[in-house]
């Protein structure tokens, strides 16, 4: 794993390059769009899964994560998350997508680097964001448990 500085200088280069900058162009449409956001989903879901190893479980955490997040959001059922959010959310999920951006995921083991740097990123920079999502999410299971607010 890369040490920290290394991380966030990996995180800035992701941040500038034109990979992440065209990812983070079409973040507001596909936020507008259910169907491509659904299919979003459904092929970051694939290429998480696709992932083998025990040291891709973290990050296929994280990646549910996100996708029950914007789940929630395009079903209408969870909207109180910020539109910033919502589009770096879905350009990280582009940008992770892509096979050519910043570190090609061609590349075997290193090619997923930066896909991992930027999903680490996104998680501190929207930490109390997913923190509201998941105490919403803890409080629908309990009504859904309950039958009633627990």
């Amino acid at each position: 794993m890369p040490s920290a500085s290394t991380s966030d200088n990996i995180v800035v280069r992701i941040l500038k390059s034109i990979f992440f900058k065209n990812a983070t162009s079409k973040a507001g449409r596909y936020a507008r769009n259910t169907s491509s956001l659904l299919q979003l989903l459904k092929d970051t879901l694939a290429k998480s899964n696709s992932l083998k190893g025990a040291g891709y479980d973290a990050l296929r955490e994280k990646i549910v994560l996100l996708t029950r997040l914007l789940k929630a959001y395009v079903s209408g059922n969870y909207r109180t998350i910020p539109w910033k959010t919502l589009t770096r959310i879905i350009a990280v999920l582009l940008y992770f997508l892509s096979p050519i951006d910043l570190i090609p995921d061609l590349l075997p083991v290193v090619g997923l680097t930066d896909d991992i740097a930027l999903i680490v990123w996104l998680f501190n920079a929207i930490s109390d964001d997913l923190e509201s999502f998941r105490q919403w999410e803890s409080q629908q299971n309990t009504v859904s448990i309950d039958g009633e607010m627990g």
